[in-house]
């Protein structure tokens, strides 16, 4: 069977597909409503909307939420948010700040490590997991939680859950006052990415951007740039092609990509075809980043570099985001499959866990 054959059927896919990432990745509009839906009952003490800095404990896919919540309400939020994937928290948490504990398994050691310093911080908690020992902590001190039940996220990997992840992180600073958004913006984001998804699966044959970019990047180290709002959608690609299609990338964000990498393109000169860099664009960017995105694969391909350009054409900057997503999903699974490799499992990550235990 050949490549192009291998992308256009289902039953060839699903023969790699054991744990059925794909229809995760179908199901993103389904997770995204299920969130928003699910957190409707959520009640937070009278103390929480007063905190002065917002600080998300999470690692890997269950910190990707935060990671786009910030770049995409970076021009709202008046409060400080920061993302803190380590076993400490900021010195400067205390009984002002929220710490909200994202954690799919419930197990994480470092998230474990952060509920433990929190607790002892007196800081406002509130936690977002699948279950696990983060759940009976909640349950114990009576913190606010959303419980995903992932229906949804058939393969079960924190990082096919991104609809569960980001939407309650999202509903829980939206109840609390610190973000604005309205009901009807997620279903038109939901009625779009339904659309999309269409666009992108295994039966869309002709002129399917997620297969053509799987082509382009095959047997490539991978570069992503992206600026401003798409920062955060981009992570999440980056992320799900290093542990879905086990592929090595480089992430860099614009302007500060201009301000030193361009004079690294020169050397080594043997492993220019080895490279392709993807830069994601978007008519939402302020003009000069534009400019930018332009201007810089325009270096690249003067170096000798394949690269292409991805266009966010969606007509709002959520919607783009999770345009982005839902392509780079799409385009990190159909990878996967050229890699000839199961998407789901993670050895080398588990591994590493399993050493860290001992």
């Amino acid at each position: 069977m050949t490549i192009d054959s291998l992308l256009n059927s289902r039953s060839r896919i699903s023969a790699l597909d054991k744990q059925n990432v794909l229809a995760s990745i179908e199901a993103l509009p389904d997770q995204i409503q299920d969130a928003w839906s699910a957190t409707e009952s959520l009640v937070f003490p009278d103390t929480y909307p007063n905190c002065r800095n917002i600080v998300v404990s999470g690692m890997g896919g269950s910190a990707l939420g935060s990671l786009i919540i910030k770049g995409l309400f970076k021009d709202e939020l008046t409060l400080p948010l920061e993302v803190y994937s380590h076993y400490h928290l900021p010195n400067y948490v205390d009984h002002n700040s929220l710490v909200l504990l994202s954690s799919y398994s419930g197990n994480t050691e470092e998230t474990l490590s952060a509920a433990k310093q929190a607790l002892e911080k007196k800081a406002k908690i509130a936690v977002i997991t699948s279950g696990g020992e983060l759940e009976k902590l909640s349950q114990q001190h009576s913190w606010p939680i959303y419980k995903i039940e992932p229906t949804y996220n058939p393969s079960n990997e924190p990082r096919m859950a991104i609809g569960y992840s980001v939407f309650g992180q999202l509903s829980i600073l939206a109840k609390l006052g610190l973000i604005n958004i309205a009901g009807v913006e997620v279903l038109n984001l939901v009625d779009h990415l339904r659309s999309l998804v269409k666009r992108l699966t295994v039966e869309s044959v002709e002129q399917n951007t997620a297969k053509l970019l799987a082509y382009s990047a095959y047997d490539k180290v991978i570069v992503l740039s992206a600026a401003e709002h798409l920062i955060g959608a981009v992570h999440v690609t980056n992320n799900q092609i290093n542990e879905n299609a086990k592929n090595l990338t480089a992430e860099w964000h614009l302007p500060e990509f201009n301000h030193h990498y361009l004079e690294a393109l020169s050397f080594p000169k043997s492993i220019h075809e080895n490279i392709f860099f993807l830069l994601f664009n978007s008519p939402l960017y302020t003009p000069e980043v534009t400019k930018r995105v332009g201007i810089t694969s325009t270096v690249i391909e003067h170096m000798g570099y394949p690269v292409e350009v991805v266009e966010a054409t969606a007509p709002t900057k959520l919607e783009q985001v999770f345009e982005i997503i839902t392509l780079g999903s799409f385009f990190n699974f159909y990878l996967a499959m050229l890699n000839n490799i199961n998407p789901a499992p993670i050895p080398n990550v588990d591994w590493f866990k399993a050493e860290m235990k001992k």
